[in-house]
């Protein structure tokens, strides 16, 4: 079943973490944090609406990082007795065959993902220098498969937006995806 996260709390603070990526060495947000803003995104494996833009996060985080000082972090927080697929061991292949250029982190017992309100794979938070959210909306207009290749660039083009004026868009459309996996 689809969900979609609410829209932009504007200003909202950017929750601190530690997390381990799959190999065990903790990640501090502190370090992660890029000098104009910071992408904090919920993403898994075995997510249909993830997989359908992998490639597309993949470049434009690539982009982000490199071209407009923006920090990326993606973090999985479904529940791997449910979802082995999901699990670390599996993530580090994920991150590893995609080739990101950010860290995949695993929250184990899901209390990052409850202190950003994260509800579904994917999810998107932009972040300004500050660490006040600005947006929190959808990559582009892709769903369970990908939009056409010259889709507008929406998570992109807001990070950018950001990272040059520390605001983004007022107007922004929820990403949707597959609900995260919670504990029972």
């Amino acid at each position: 079943m689809a969900v979609s996260p609410p829209i932009c709390d504007f200003g909202a603070a950017m929750p601190d973490f530690t997390l381990p990526d799959p190999d065990g060495t903790p990640h501090r947000l502190e370090d992660l944090r890029g000098a104009n803003g910071t992408l904090v995104m919920f993403i898994c494996n075995h997510c249909p609406y993830v997989q359908a833009v992998m490639d597309r996060i993949v470049r434009d985080a690539a982009e982000l990082q490199r071209d407009h000082g923006i920090g990326v972090v993606a973090i999985s927080a479904n529940d791997v007795a449910d979802y082995p697929q999901d699990a670390p061991e599996h993530m580090k292949a994920e991150a590893q065959k995609h080739g990101f250029t950010f860290p995949y982190l695993y929250d184990e017992d899901q209390s990052v993902a409850r202190a950003y309100g994260a509800e579904c794979t994917p999810d998107f938070f932009g972040y300004n220098a500050d660490g006040a959210l600005q947006y929190r909306g959808r990559l582009d207009a892709s769903g369970r498969s990908a939009g056409p290749p010259d889709a507008q660039r929406e998570l992109f083009d807001a990070m950018v937006q950001i990272a040059r004026t520390g605001t983004g868009p007022r107007d922004q459309t929820p990403s949707m995806g597959c609900s995260i996996k919670w504990k029972s």
